[in-house]
């Protein structure tokens, strides 16, 4: 695909590597920050993710959820052209909230009839469009499931489209990094890699399991509506969350527990890179659910180089009461999948996992 911007420049040989595990929201705002310190970053994010528009993709077509890992790679794209910048304003648009809006704006879209399209070259025109046209086709071949747009993310619908034609979540997050202009050596790996739809369940110190990414976070009673991930109005789970774990499709409890596979570009990137970091965010529907995969706490437990903890600014639904040493032991428990099968669990010291500051209460 030939386009007229320039290669981004290649990363200093004294920029430190740092591997990320987030959510695709609160650490977003840190992301253009730490480009000017470096490029070196591999952002490991959930697939796990059950609202919003991401839900209504997952209802209709099936496979992992791709809304964190979109937001990530429009946060890392391009912004030095004015085509760059259409390309992101296009990949980064919602649909309005009303379905008949939405519908009628997405068929402009889809027929290249809207403004998104203005400053926006004709290989990378045809290149999106082509994938925003399947990705309606795979609707339309299920006619007994009626597709809602209310809100829908344009960027979420290419990368849908592009990973059903290739079959592969890590095929998609290519193109959608090669058609964004993303720096090669910054990395968005989803923390599993998978083509199948994942679930996310929870169980409380009281014993209750809630089933859905959603349901932990943010409940919102089936409806379609705007979350604001940064409010904290939400109110607080009847107990805390002892842990996170990956259920079966139609798992309702504990006993359907399944164990996916670590991605293993994850796992390598674990054992290479300068610092570890445990990004701000979601703590247990975005940090943790990719602690608590086989092989990473072994990984991070035996490396020696800096694990760094960013703590949230405020608490939520998840974090309700929490001090700063609750945050490093929800951590460490992921880590050493504490709570789990004792097959599974691991015996890591605090200090194996994290770089403690004895002045943490």
């Amino acid at each position: 695909m030939s386009s007229s911007r320039s290669p981004s420049p290649s990363p200093s040989p004294s920029q430190p590597s740092l591997l990320v595990f987030s959510g695709g929201t609160a650490f977003n705002g840190v992301v253009e920050e730490l480009k000017k310190l470096t490029s070196r970053v591999a952002h490991v994010l959930p697939v796990s993710d059950d609202g919003g528009s991401t839900a209504e993709i997952v209802r209709v077509l099936g496979g992992p959820a791709v809304g964190d890992i979109r937001s990530r790679c429009l946060r890392l794209s391009d912004q030095s052209t004015s085509e760059a910048l259409a390309v992101r304003r296009l990949l980064g648009h919602r649909l309005p909230l009303d379905p008949k809006q939405a519908k009628s704006e997405w068929y402009a879209i889809v027929e290249e009839e809207h403004s998104l399209w203005n400053d926006v070259s004709r290989p990378y025109r045809e290149t999106i469009r082509a994938f925003l046209v399947y990705f309606q086709n795979e609707i339309l071949r299920r006619p007994n499931e009626s597709f809602c747009f209310s809100n829908g993310s344009i960027g979420n619908f290419f990368f849908a489209g592009a990973r059903i034609f290739f079959q592969s979540l890590d095929a998609a997050i290519f193109l959608f990094s090669r058609v964004s202009d993303i720096p090669s050596e910054s990395l968005v790996l989803p923390v599993i890699s998978t083509n199948d739809r994942l679930t996310l369940g929870c169980e409380l110190w009281d014993g209750t399991i809630i089933r859905g990414q959603n349901e932990i976070s943010h409940p919102t009673n089936g409806t379609v509506e705007l979350i604001n991930k940064k409010s904290s109005s939400m109110p607080a789970l009847p107990s805390r969350i002892k842990r996170v774990f990956y259920m079966s499709r139609e798992g309702t409890h504990s006993l359907h527990e399944v164990f996916p596979a670590a991605n293993p570009a994850v796992l390598d990137q674990l054992k290479t890179v300068d610092c570890i970091v445990y990004a701000m965010g979601s703590l247990f529907t975005s940090i943790c659910p990719s602690l608590v995969l086989l092989g990473i706490g072994e990984i991070i437990s035996s490396r020696t180089c800096p694990k760094v903890l960013l703590l949230n600014s405020s608490h939520d639904r998840e974090t309700s009461g929490f001090s700063a040493s609750c945050f490093v032991t929800a951590i460490t428990d992921a880590l050493n999948r504490t709570h789990g099968d004792n097959n599974n669990c691991l015996k890591n010291p605090v200090s194996a996992l994290h770089d403690i500051s004895p002045s943490i209460p």
